[in-house]
């Protein structure tokens, strides 16, 4: 017998699960936590929990991750340059301070407008190579003429040794300013999917397992493992479309909408007759637009360990995730006994980082530029969690809580907070860490709310459905605004919303939240059997998908039956005649789907290779199509056996 292994590495939970190849039963599943910075602990604790028979028969591992989208969202990535090449608008907004403008680029047909800059290039790289993890390059016009991104890359990297991204090898459309972003939050998640890939690939090599590596990408496709390492931004939603996949398997259902709750994020998203929902335009993450297809979502920075924190008497959710305090007492053996003996803040001081329940660690990141404030700060966290109150005993001075924000962002200390999970600890619904750390935290933020422990974490489960309840239906009510729905939510009119579409429910504990959705919303809410692994069993369940698009035009409208541009991926060329262009258009097309679907471990009759051809020509016109634009799909069938 031969099997399937599905991994796939939340923000909290690393899951596992094993299907038969021969019939698709899922025969064995586990779940681990999820360990920082190397992910390679946990990875190792979730297949060593399966059975080791099935384990040595494994011949396909694909996998999945929300690492990416977490780091995005929680604005924890590693710190990129962003180099721009030609007329790029200047009032625009980069996520990033170290931005280089600098004078090249090409026209819309790939001709060079002015000559590149190298030794500006060269500076800027020389004087912040110690102050960034990796380079991102966008050129104007880098989609019809990709020479000027390649030479600025191929430099940096031989004068920096870090990994360089161009913009036309994550989009062959135009929009130079998404382009620009696509190919920044590309570079700053290399080091996380690097890190990710080399930990299953170590793993699979140290038990002999010789199986073939896919990852799940944004659109519900699959991706071969070489692919994924150079272009991580194509999986920064593998999580969610996990989920797509796995909860459509799971229910067998053709046809839903899918809430995953996970320990970072809510993800909503939909499916119609066995194809994913997609977004007309690229996706959205962390609210920077990009150039990359993915399924349609509505992400909520709410999962089951997202921090509960009090202000003014006022519950707050998130959007930072934190280590639940159910967690933390099980990992660290003094922790309990410090939570309870930790004093009350002053109500006064109270924000994010100052709350009775707080505490820090270190991450075990490696340190880059520091303040001195920060060093002296990080100093003093060990590998025992520390209270604000501990911290400032130990520099023997006030402390600042944005000197905690900036080393949270900087993923140097990890927090340990009250979560949603402790709010389940509480109420007995959901028991599987410390449920008296859980309770000695209820106990000290519901004094403040001047609540029992009881009501207060009633009151956080309401507000986790709620937000589910209202991000689901912002999904499916496309152009209605929050407050509207929100208004209907909240009882200030005798009305309910009622969906005729199925909904899924994945993640964790997340039977625990059907009651409180089934008050807010008339639907049909449905637990799967293996949903709290719903996205391991997702990331098998991909089927291989590849889009070529190429773009044909005349070099000259002047000449328009002779002299061809044929615009590919990563490459520009010329032909005389508008049969050669086209032919040789579609032969790199077929060659390109081909070779991924060979990556993927298809071939022959598994694949399904279609060609869409379409032109534009004015009225009148009697030459070869002014533009024409080709599309090549191919569709391979590895999905799991119905």
């Amino acid at each position: 017998m031969h099997y399937s292994l599905g991994i796939d590495a939340g923000g909290t939970y690393t899951d596992a699960v094993l299907v038969r190849n021969s019939d698709g039963e899922i025969v064995d599943s586990n779940k681990a936590l999820t360990t920082y910075p190397d992910p390679l602990a946990g990875i190792k604790k979730v297949i060593d929990g399966l059975n080791p028979e099935y384990v040595k028969n494994i011949k396909l591992v694909s996998v999945s991750t929300t690492l990416s989208t977490n780091t995005i969202l929680e604005g924890t990535g590693f710190p990129v340059a962003l180099i721009l090449i030609g007329e790029h608008p200047l009032e625009k907004e980069f996520p990033t301070g170290h931005v280089l403008f600098v004078r090249g680029g090409h026209n819309h047909n790939g001709e060079e407008v002015s000559p590149l800059d190298l030794e500006a290039i060269e500076k800027f790289a020389l004087l912040i190579k110690d102050k960034v993890s990796a380079f991102a390059i966008s050129s104007y016009f880098s989609t019809r003429n990709p020479e000027h991104e390649l030479k600025a890359r191929d430099r940096i990297m031989k004068l920096t040794g870090l990994p360089a991204v161009c913009g036309h090898e994550l989009s062959q459309e135009l929009g130079a300013y998404e382009r620009a972003v696509t190919a920044f939050l590309n570079a700053q998640l290399i080091p996380i999917t690097r890190q990710f890939v080399k930990s299953i690939i170590a793993d699979m090599t140290e038990r002999g397992i010789n199986a073939r590596l896919l990852m799940l990408k944004c659109d519900g496709s699959v991706i071969g493992i070489r692919d994924a390492l150079q272009r991580p931004i194509e999986t920064i939603f593998s999580g969610p479309a996990a989920s797509l996949v796995g909860a459509s398997y799971l229910s067998g259902l053709h046809t839903c909408a899918v809430v995953d709750v996970g320990g970072t994020s809510t993800d909503i998203s939909s499916i119609c007759m066995g194809v994913p929902d997609l977004s007309d335009e690229g996706a959205v993450v962390g609210g920077w637009k990009t150039r990359v297809r993915a399924i349609r979502m509505e992400t909520t920075a709410t999962g089951g360990d997202s921090h509960i924190w009090i202000v003014n008497r006022e519950l707050f959710l998130g959007p930072r995730r934190v280590i639940p305090l159910a967690v933390a007492a099980v990992q660290y053996p003094g922790f309990l006994n410090n939570l309870k003996r930790t004093p009350m803040p002053l109500r006064e001081d109270l924000e994010e980082n100052i709350q009775p329940t707080k505490f820090f660690i270190r991450s075990g990141y490696t340190a880059g530029e520091l303040s001195k404030v920060e060093a002296e700060v990080l100093g003093v966290i060990g590998e025992e969690p520390v209270s604000v109150n501990e911290i400032k005993a130990l520099i023997r001075k006030d402390l600042h809580p944005q000197t905690l924000d900036s080393l949270i962002k900087k993923r140097l200390i990890q927090a340990i907070g009250f979560t949603p999970t402790d709010a389940l600890h509480v109420l007995g619904e959901y028991t599987a860490w410390n449920e008296e750390a859980s309770r000695t935290g209820a106990e000290k933020l519901a004094r403040i709310m001047r609540m029992t422990p009881y009501e207060f974490c009633t009151a956080v489960k309401k507000r986790v459905a709620r937000n589910m309840s209202l991000h689901l239906l912002s999904y499916i009510l496309q152009g209605v605004p929050y407050t509207a729905i929100e208004k209907i939510l909240d009882g200030n009119y005798p009305a309910k919303f009622r969906l005729g579409v199925p909904v899924v429910l994945l993640g964790g504990p997340v039977r625990a939240h059907r009651k409180e959705l089934e008050e807010y919303i008339d639907a049909e809410i449905i637990v799967p059997e293996h949903a709290e692994v719903g996205n391991a069993v997702g990331a098998l369940a991909g089927k291989g998908i590849k889009r070529v698009e190429i773009l044909i035009r005349p070099a000259s409208l002047m000449s328009p039956d002779k002299d061809f541009l044929v615009f590919a991926p990563g490459r520009r060329l010329r032909f005389d005649a508008y049969t050669e262009a086209l032919e040789a258009a579609t032969e790199i097309g077929k060659k390109l789907v081909e070779d991924y679907m060979k990556d993927c471990g298809l071939s022959g009759s598994q694949v399904e290779i279609s060609v869409e051809k379409k032109t534009i020509s004015p009225d009148g016109w009697n030459h070869p199509p002014m533009e024409t634009n080709l599309l090549v799909m191919g569709v391979g069938m590895r999905g799991l056996p119905a």
